[in-house]
């Protein structure tokens, strides 16, 4: 990983390696999750990859966790496996998604909404209530949660179709909040993350960004020291309006 110290807002203290932190990521088979836990295991830490079929987990050098995040079992499996062989979590990313294509409202299918809330907010909701024991045992847990440019309703964005995927990025924001509010004062340091548009199944191939430009703020969050900044939505290294 290059080294942008020079662009670290100065009440920003990045951990320069993670090789006493525990991480899982969700969706980590392919796309931005793919490049988060490959970066997050370069960077020293050990990596829990979760996956709906562990073996799309690949890499030697991460721990393939099955972990479908609407599946309520498979999540306590995947925090208790990771109490009992680890004893610890400090980072969770909360990648895990999916982007239903449709109209407005009133075009929406309902199964489409229920679907897109299930996996992209119930999932992250359900997820960290597990494993916030872990996250708040130690020092400066971390969570970080994918957002979206979809999801900001603060200046005028929110038209455009797309409504499902728009309003459970909504409700990633209100999680990252509730958070920071609830556990701020316990050292969790809950982030939200717009990644911008990101050639992978979900962006299409024609959006600009590669993965790695994807996972480059994510992974920065999850590198936050004790003290760091927190219950925000980040893009670039840079704190956006929700």
């Amino acid at each position: 990983m290059a080294d942008t110290s020079a662009d670290t807002p100065r009440d920003v203290d990045p951990k320069s390696d993670l090789t006493d932190d525990v991480a899982l990521v969700t969706g980590a088979t392919r796309g931005i999750g793919a490049e988060i836990a490959a970066e997050l295991a370069d960077l020293g830490a050990t990596v829990y990859a979760g996956a709906r079929d562990p073996d799309d987990v690949t890499a030697t050098d991460q721990h393939a966790v099955r972990l479908d995040v609407t599946d309520d079992e498979e999540v306590r499996a995947a925090v208790d496996r990771i109490e009992r062989e680890q004893g610890s979590l400090d980072v969770l990313v909360n990648n895990a998604g999916v982007f239903a294509r449709s109209g407005p409202l009133h075009e929406m299918d309902t199964a489409d909404f229920d679907r897109t809330m299930a996996v992209n907010l119930r999932g992250p909701v359900v997820l960290t209530k597990h494993a916030l024991p872990l996250l708040l045992d130690g020092p400066g847990g971390r969570v970080v949660t994918l957002s979206s440019g979809l999801g900001r309703f603060t200046d005028g964005q929110m038209d455009g179709d797309y409504p499902a995927y728009r309003l459970s990025k909504v409700g990633v924001g209100g999680l990252t909040a509730y958070l920071h509010g609830e556990y701020g004062d316990r050292g969790l340091i809950a982030n939200a993350v717009s990644p911008g548009w990101v050639r992978t199944d979900m962006g299409g191939d024609g959006a600009p960004r590669p993965p790695s430009k994807g996972a480059e703020t994510p992974v920065w969050l999850a590198r936050f020291a004790p003290g760091s900044p927190a219950g925000h939505l980040w893009k670039d290294r840079e704190r956006v309006s929700w």
